[in-house]
């Protein structure tokens, strides 16, 4: 660059600093080249450029408790995003919650069947009463907390093994899970000394090593100054579910933080047009005078009496005869219901959809569209759900079935047989929530086409329809035991008939 140009990027202050110290001025004329080839990057007056440099603990610290809030109002006294909340958990948990089927492996490499069948079995019982008030079974605790992860932010549970004070597991295996609240841990318990930030205590590396908890709800009924007493939960005896955006970032956030706003904003819309549609319902008439001396004196400190106000009753096909010379009927029209609602209603929504990752059809209830459009959304849409589903399972799910697992083997209930490859004890495949089939009958065609042809196999077909193979083949084999005692066919058995003696047809027969 000439000598000349780059002097005329210089301002006064850039002029100084060159004069003390060219290198900075160097760099300051450097960054500023820099910010010039983003335009983003500049504000000017038609966009605000609004930044955020803070922190993203300090981001949490100002706004977290206050969104968490706010979201619990919206759910409490919005349809929409009470819907819209439950359509997320119920495609992240489903109604049964997420399934599990142990897997754990001997040295060649196959699944170990009696082992894992016994942790069935325990972990059907377990399911029943999986928490310390006994109040849930597991899939309840599943949505109770996936709620509370999308609508707070996150959750806690304590995990408690073997033997404690004055709890009663009330299964085989001695585990519960103590659910615990946000608000619990609080956000501004902070003591640098301790390394204790917004509640949570950790090591040097950032690793949390314990959770503050105060021992009773803040503003509870039963809330004193000494409830401000907390206790110290330890790491290792704590599952921390939480929505992190960030690096670094200690608690979650809620889903909602970005679509509050225009939650908010539809309702206080459709309010006050629900209102004004009301109003227009009532049906208002006036009488109109022709010349203002039917009016009588108006002026100020004056009235003229001309008798009571005459009441005109409204009735289907009435004649009206009592008006005098000069007045006439007006109707007052409000222009309501405003036909523009729907529309505006449903782009909003479209918006909260995409911010939640959630299905549009699904949040507004909107199912308008052909088959291929509303297969297309549903196979874009699904990969949102899978990735919350991975996501819930790895903070919770997966390491509470660890904990189970471990739990059995340690209290003698289910002992892991000695032939089972160390680590693989608690090995599992974790089932979420299958794609649900739009047309059933292509659907079914188009996977029937693919297991002839060898590109899936039923078991596959059987986990999209959200069913346990094993449950599947069990249910299949009781029934043809019974249908074959009562001398019954179906045409089930027959296709299965065919289809086995076209695999066991002798070569020589088919030489010939």
């Amino acid at each position: 660059m000439p000598r000349d140009d780059a002097n005329a990027q210089l301002n006064g202050l850039d002029r100084v600093i060159k004069f003390f110290s060219p290198a900075s001025a160097l760099r300051r004329l450097q960054a500023r080249r820099v910010l010039a080839e983003y335009e983003a990057a500049r504000p000017s007056r038609l966009r605000k450029a609004a930044r955020d440099a803070r922190s993203p603990n300090e981001q949490v610290q100002q706004g977290a408790v206050a969104l968490r809030a706010l979201a619990r109002n919206l759910e409490q006294n919005h349809d929409l995003a009470r819907g819209a909340l439950r359509t997320l958990v119920n495609n992240i948990i489903g109604p049964s919650g997420i399934g599990i089927e142990p897997q754990p492996r001997r040295a060649d490499g196959t699944i170990h069947e009696e082992y894992a069948q016994a942790l069935r079995v325990a972990y059907r019982d377990w399911c029943l009463v999986p928490e310390v008030t006994q109040r849930h079974h597991w899939a309840k605790v599943q949505r109770m907390g996936c709620a509370s992860w999308l609508r707070d932010g996150e959750f806690f549970a304590q995990r408690l093994m073997g033997p404690v004070a004055a709890l009663d597991h009330g299964t085989n295996v001695p585990y519960s899970l103590e659910l615990i609240e946000a608000d619990l841990v609080p956000m501004d318990h902070n003591d640098v000394s301790q390394g204790i930030q917004q509640g949570i205590e950790s090591n040097a590396w950032g690793k949390p090593t314990g959770f503050w908890v105060y021992k009773e709800y803040p503003s509870g009924t039963t809330w004193s100054k000494a409830s401000y007493a907390m206790k110290r939960i330890p790491a290792n005896r704590m599952h921390h579910v939480a929505l992190i955006d960030r690096i670094g970032q200690m608690r979650g956030v809620s889903a909602f933080a970005s679509v509050i706003t225009r939650l908010e904003d539809i309702k206080d819309y459709e309010e006050s047009e629900r209102i004004a549609a009301k109003v227009a319902a009532a049906l208002t008439a006036y009488v109109k005078k022709g010349t203002p001396d039917m009016y009588g004196d108006t002026s100020v400190g004056k009235s003229e009496d001309h008798g009571p106000t005459p009441e005109i009753g409204m009735a289907p096909g009435m004649i009206i005869t009592g008006l005098k010379v000069g007045e006439e009927i007006g109707m007052i029209d409000s222009n309501r219901p405003n036909p523009n609602l729907i529309t505006f209603r449903g782009g909003q929504l479209r918006a909260v959809a995409a911010g939640l990752g959630g299905s549009y059809s699904s949040i507004s209830r909107d199912y308008n569209g052909t088959y291929s459009a509303q297969r297309q959304e549903l196979v874009e849409q699904w990969i949102h759900y899978a990735v919350l589903t991975d996501e819930f399972v790895g903070m919770f799910v997966q390491p509470v079935w660890q904990d189970f697992v471990m739990t059995a083997h340690l209290s003698g209930v289910v002992r892991c047989p000695s032939d089972v490859v160390p680590g693989s004890m608690d090995d599992a495949l974790f089932v979420g929530q299958s794609m649900p089939w739009i047309d059933p009958v292509k659907e079914a065609n188009a996977w029937l086409s693919l297991v002839q042809a060898g590109f899936a196999s039923e078991v596959e077909v059987m986990r999209k329809r959200g069913a346990n193979p094993r449950d599947v083949l069990e249910q299949i084999n009781a029934h043809r035991k019974q249908s074959g005692e009562k001398a019954l066919v179906f045409s089930s058995d027959y296709a299965n008939f065919v289809k086995q003696a076209a695999h066991t047809r002798p070569s020589s027969d088919a030489a010939d």
